[in-house]
């Protein structure tokens, strides 16, 4: 019998995650050669989630629980919940009901014939403007910088072998990337094309504060192209100055009575230059930030309570 392995962040969730672990249990029935387990991690959440969960493993010991000392967003509470996972197989999902549990079976199809990691695709998402245009920036930065293949789609609904679970375990540094984590350890991953479902209640916690940071985490945690963009467009910068000096030099001697060029186009050439200069300082800061902060071994998450996991088996980090 294969055990899966259900790993859920919740965050705001009290009146969904009962419903979702209900469908998982009633799905996974379906197939009497399949086990389960569910890892639910409280992500520090500001609602009565921990009690709800708390109520729900009472109910039904298959349900396991883990609550974050402090909010680590969805990247480090799902490396917590793989942290825990002792499943064959392991399925990242959401708490909001959005994931289509109908597609579980055809999600898993993949991993008999070949494939490593199966990722849900939605030809229409259920989402705001807001964070389709996020999704849409960070799936061109991630083609770009890590070599992503176009059409290959990350969603919140994913399942992989065990395997890839204990290679993504083994990065231990802040800040974990799951889609670079997941590029740079096999290239045998698919999508399925399912529905997308409406959450069943409240709405998105992804501010623009957490897209921003999920961008900085693709740009800087596996690639040093952005550093590399950045020389090229120094020298590029540095090469048309020393152009503009000499045809300025050339004019000069061409023409003396050229009147020099004021001060406003002076100003401007300035100002953009000084926030060009600003802008790569400040990405070259964010990777020495980064290095500092993984020298100082900062956890990527940290474990306050655990609930119905064997003896001796969860981490705390």
């Amino acid at each position: 019998m294969k055990l899966l392995s259900f790993v859920i962040p919740c965050y705001g969730s009290e009146n969904t995650i009962e419903q979702v672990t209900t469908e998982i249990a009633a799905k996974v029935a379906e197939r009497p050669e399949f086990d389960y387990e569910i890892v639910c991690v409280n992500d520090c959440s500001p609602d009565a989630v921990w009690s709800v969960l708390m109520h729900l493993h009472e109910r039904n010991p298959k349900i396991k629980l883990l609550n974050l000392s402090k909010n680590m967003n969805r990247p480090g509470a799902v490396m917590a919940g793989l942290n825990h996972a002792s499943g064959d197989i392991v399925i990242v999902m959401d708490d909001d009901g959005q994931c289509p549990m109908a597609g579980l079976w055809d999600l898993l199809a993949p991993l008999s014939n070949g494939f490593d990691v199966s990722m849900a695709k939605y030809p229409e998402r259920k989402q705001s403007l807001f964070k389709d245009f996020g999704t849409w920036v960070n799936k061109k930065m991630t083609q770009i910088v890590l070599k992503r293949p176009p059409e290959l789609e990350f969603t919140n609904f994913m399942a992989m072998k065990k395997y890839i679970v204990r290679e993504l375990i083994r990065y231990p540094h802040p800040y974990p990337y799951l889609t670079g984590l997941l590029l740079r350890t096999t290239k045998y991953m698919t999508n399925v094309k399912m529905e997308e479902r409406a959450r069943f209640n409240g709405r998105s916690t992804f501010t623009f504060l957490k897209m921003v940071s999920l961008w900085l985490n693709g740009l800087t945690a596996f690639s040093i192209l952005p550093l590399r963009l950045a020389t090229y467009t120094g020298l590029l910068i540095a090469g048309g100055g020393l152009l503009f000096g000499l045809w300025m030099i050339i004019r000069k001697l061409l023409f003396p009575d050229t009147i020099s060029p004021g001060y406003t186009s002076i100003m401007v050439a300035l100002s953009v230059f000084s926030g060009l200069i600003m802008l790569l300082l400040g990405l070259m800061g964010e990777y020495i930030g980064r290095i500092y902060i993984c020298l100082n071994h900062s956890p990527q998450f940290l474990v306050r309570d655990s609930v119905g996991f064997e003896p001796g088996s969860a981490k705390d980090e």
